[in-house]
C-alpha cells in the first residue's frame, strides 16, 4: 500500500513538471527558471496554489490574480501520470520492471504532449531516456540488458525502414521514440509498435473517411501519440501479448 501511495503522489508532483516540460521544452526556455506563472498577466504562482489536482480544483480552474481561465489540461496530465504510476505498481512485482515502466511512463507523456502541438519530439528527450533506461537496466536487471538492447535496434530500425520508404509518414523523433521504447520494454516493444501502427492507421482511415481521400491524406498527423500509446499498452499488457502470439502462432 505504501509503494502505491507513493506511486500516486510521485506521478501527481512529476505530472505537474511535465506539464512545464511540455511548455518550455519546444520554446527552448528554462525548465527551472523562472517559476512557475500565470501565461495571462505573468503572476508567479504561489506554491499553495501549486498543488497538482488540488489547487485547480481550489481556484476552479482559474487564476487568483487575474481570474484567467486555466487550462483543464494541467490537471488532467497530473491525474493521468498518477493513475499510470500507481498502475505500474500494481502490474509489475520486481524493482526493475516497475522503475523502467514508471520511468517510461514520464517519458512519453510529454513526448505526446509536444509532437501533438509543435509535431516534434524533441532530442533532449529521447537522449534523456536512452540514457536512463540503460542506467536503470545496467544497475536492476543487468541480465536483460543484452536483450533490451536487441529490442531498442530492432524497434529503431523497423521504423527508420518505414520512415525512409514513407518520409511524409514519420520524422526521425518517431525513429529515436521508438528506439529508446525498446531499452525500456524489451521484447515488449513488438506489441507496443504494432498498437502505434494499427491506431494511426485506424485514425488516419477516420479522417480520410471524413475529408475524402485527396484532403485526407494531406493532414498532417503527429505519430508520437500513438507510439505513446503504444508504450502503455507495452508497460501495462506487452509481454503477456508477446507470449500470446508465440505461443498460438509460431509453436
Amino acid at each position: 500500500m505504501e509503494a502505491v501511495t507513493f506511486a500516486g503522489v510521485l506521478g501527481a508532483v512529476v505530472g505537474s513538471f511535465l506539464n512545464v516540460v511540455a511548455y518550455r521544452l519546444p520554446r527552448r526556455e528554462s525548465l527551472i527558471r523562472p517559476a512557475s506563472r500565470c501565461p495571462a498577466c505573468g503572476t508567479h504562482v504561489k506554491p499553495y496554489d501549486n498543488i497538482p489536482i488540488l489547487s485547480w480544483l481550489w481556484l476552479r480552474g482559474r487564476c487568483r490574480s487575474c481570474a484567467a481561465p486555466i487550462s483543464p489540461r494541467y490537471p488532467l496530465v497530473e491525474a493521468l501520470t498518477a493513475a499510470l504510476c500507481v498502475g505500474a505498481v500494481l502490474v509489475h512485482h520486481s524493482a526493475a520492471a516497475i522503475t523502467l515502466s514508471i520511468v517510461l511512463i514520464l517519458l512519453v507523456v510529454p513526448a505526446a504532449l509536444i509532437d501533438l502541438e509543435h509535431r516534434i519530439i524533441p532530442n533532449r528527450l529521447t537522449g534523456l531516456g536512452a540514457v536512463l533506461a540503460l542506467v536503470i537496466g545496467l544497475a536492476l536487471d543487468p541480465g536483460g540488458e543484452p536483450e533490451r538492447l536487441i529490442a531498442g535496434v530492432a524497434a529503431g530500425g523497423f521504423l527508420l525502414i518505414a520512415a525512409l520508404a514513407y518520409p511524409g509518414g514519420m520524422g526521425m523523433g518517431d525513429v529515436k521514440l521508438a528506439a529508446v521504447m525498446g531499452l525500456f520494454l524489451g521484447p515488449a516493444v513488438a506489441a507496443a509498435v504494432v498498437v502505434g501502427l494499427l491506431t494511426g492507421v485506424l485514425v488516419g482511415v477516420v479522417i480520410i473517411a471524413r475529408k475524402g481521400a485527396r484532403d485526407g491524406r494531406k493532414t498532417a498527423i503527429p505519430f508520437g501519440p500513438f507510439l505513446a500509446l503504444g508504450a502503455l499498452v507495452g508497460v501495462f499488457a506487452g509481454q503477456p501479448i508477446v507470449d500470446l502470439y508465440v505461443n498460438h502462432f509460431v509453436h
